[in-house]
């Protein structure tokens, strides 16, 4: 009964394929979109990028794994380039579901073509690299259809190891939790150095470190602890005050290159939250501490996941609490994050396929948001509550049109 009504209303069986179209044939689309159609029933069906090289290494790439899969390789009409791209995937009636990688400045953009396109999305975080950004995400949110699935990239939230260790926080193991750190330090990205382009092309090749593309690294990569720590808290920073700067990197771009950010949350709970990305002696460190009344909690990407205190508990499996975790620019991390990618995907492919739709949008501006709230404090050398960066209204503009790569 179950799999007639979801035929019938969805049009997908148990175990449909669900097409797949990448929008942004980057390092990480094509790493997410790789993960989607190794561990789940969506197969690669379109690609769409802003530079024919991309697209043409994304093709042979997904064509290899298409070709190992037992599926056909993509058809060349399912391949857009250039700034309609977009819209190509989203008035494609071979395309089901939309997978949103390009730069973070266009997110919110493209996520609107793909969400009024009927598909589903799955979008890249952050949902908004500024406030005005932030404000359109939710309006297109509320015109998302009930039978839509919509997805934000927060996979860490779906990391075995993460998910069993929040079901311990939110069921109150550390009593009144008064105190959190956390950490993101990272090597620096290595600068792409095409010969030939314009600046304009430059910029969006190294969007990483380019403030307007990506929102800089607190909003951009950062973003991932933060959310952790507004998901355990179940709630969002009331205000911040931050310092920071660009003092290591001379590479190309105007993104700082460490932040310190003092947090406040509701109740008077602070969260003291340090990054770097320069250091490409010291390893990779990215992960969080809580402090309660009860005990103390520790989870890092690498490393043990456990709580002390009147109650104890800790994640048993020894690969993931190894120490040692390496950085990967694609996100497909290991250690405690092996299937984090996998068990999003699957999820979130299950709520296509049964009709239990997803709408992740609002959650995933209340993280960005958060996130430049701490960039407003550091870039003004002030306390920022949440109710002034909203009225501020910040606003970022790129400075040129990608029409010009049409």
């Amino acid at each position: 009964m179950m799999l007639l009504n979801t035929r019938t209303a969805f049009g997908y069986g148990a175990n449909s394929k669900v097409r797949l179209g990448l929008l942004g044939c980057g390092n990480r689309g094509t790493s997410v979109a790789d993960s989607f159609a190794q561990n789940t029933s969506a197969q690669v069906v379109a690609l769409g990028d802003l530079f024919p090289d991309r697209l043409a290494a994304c093709k042979k790439h997904f064509d290899e794994l298409n070709a190992r899969l037992g599926h056909a390789p993509i058809d060349a009409e399912q391949l857009f380039v250039g700034p309609h791209a977009v819209d190509h995937l989203a008035s494609s009636s071979q395309v089901d579901l939309i997978q949103l990688s390009t730069p973070p400045f266009f997110h919110v953009e493209h996520l609107g073509i793909a969400v009024a396109s009927g598909k589903h999305v799955y979008c890249e975080k952050p949902v908004g690299i500024d406030v005005a950004q932030a404000r359109q995400a939710l309006e297109i949110a509320k015109k998302v259809k009930p039978t839509q699935s919509v997805d934000v990239g927060f996979q860490c939230r779906n990391a075995p190891p993460l998910a069993a260790f929040a079901e311990k926080i939110k069921g109150g193991i550390l009593g009144k939790i008064v105190s959190v750190t956390g950490t993101y330090n990272a090597p620096a990205s290595v600068e792409v150095k095409p010969t030939g382009t314009s600046p304009e092309e430059y910029r969006v090749r190294n969007w990483l470190w380019d403030r307007a593309l990506s929102g800089d690294i607190l909003v951009e990569q950062n973003i991932h602890i933060i959310d952790l720590c507004n998901w355990f808290l179940g709630t969002h920073p009331t205000k911040a005050t931050a310092t920071g700067g660009r003092q290591v990197l001379d590479h190309f771009g105007d993104c700082w290159d460490n932040y310190q950010v003092d947090f406040t949350y509701p109740g008077d709970v602070h969260f003291s939250f340090t990054s770097t990305q320069f250091d490409n002696y010291g390893g990779f460190d990215a992960g969080l501490k809580l402090f309660g009344s009860h005990g103390s909690a520790a989870m890092a990407y690498s490393g043990p996941v456990q709580i002390k205190g009147e109650e104890q508990w800790a994640w048993q499996d020894a690969a993931a609490n190894s120490e040692g975790g390496k950085f990967a620019a694609n996100g497909a991390f290991s250690d405690n994050l092996q299937f984090a990618d996998r068990d999003k995907e699957r999820t979130f492919i299950a709520s296509i396929i049964d009709g239990a739709a997803h709408n992740q949008i609002a959650a995933g501006v209340e993280t960005a948001l958060s996130c430049i709230l701490g960039r407003m404090a550091g870039y003004q050398k002030r306390e920022v509550t949440w109710d002034e960066l909203l009225t501020h209204g910040e606003t970022y503009q790129l400075g040129f049109t990608v029409e010009k790569f049409a």
